[in-house]
């Protein structure tokens, strides 16, 4: 997988990134408001790979061209014992990882276990694909990919 060399304001957002995790007192690499995320991604800067369940890249939607790596399967949501492996050998070890689930904190989860597996560039999109609950309990109207009009679909 080839990667494009980050040009003065794609290295800008991920300082910020670095700094957020920093402040955070995170293992992993550092975190990204979904606009930034995408602007890494389409300038070919890092790979995203989505790690929700099949059934909600299906049935919610996915980013068109992400990879799929689930950190948990299956309506019990078992965490995937082969995560940490299927992520390098469909991303790779030194990429620039950004990682995407419906909330941003299964995708921190995710993060930090990469982290400390060895991913030393992997970053979790915070709000996720679908952002937090509203007051009546549903998401898509607080943050989260979808809602910043980022690119999307729909099987």
């Amino acid at each position: 997988m080839s990667q494009s060399l980050p040009t003065p304001e794609h290295d800008a957002l991920l300082q910020l990134a670095r700094q957020r995790a920093a402040a955070a007192g995170l293992a992993y690499a550092g975190c990204l408001l979904p606009q930034e995320a995408w602007a890494l991604v389409d300038a070919g800067i890092a790979v995203l790979v989505d790690v929700r369940t099949a059934e909600e890249r299906k049935f919610v939607g996915h980013v068109p061209g992400s990879v799929h790596v689930a950190w948990q399967t299956g309506t019990a949501l078992i965490k995937n014992p082969r995560f940490n492996r299927e992520l390098e050998n469909k991303a790779g070890k030194e990429r620039v990882i950004v990682l995407l689930c419906r909330s941003g904190k299964r995708s921190a989860a995710a993060a930090d276990a990469a982290a400390r597996a060895g991913f030393s560039q992997v970053f979790n999109v915070l709000e996720g694909f679908e952002g937090e609950l509203d007051p009546q309990q549903q998401r898509g109207d607080i943050g989260g990919w979808r809602y910043h009009g980022l690119p999307w679909q729909q099987d």
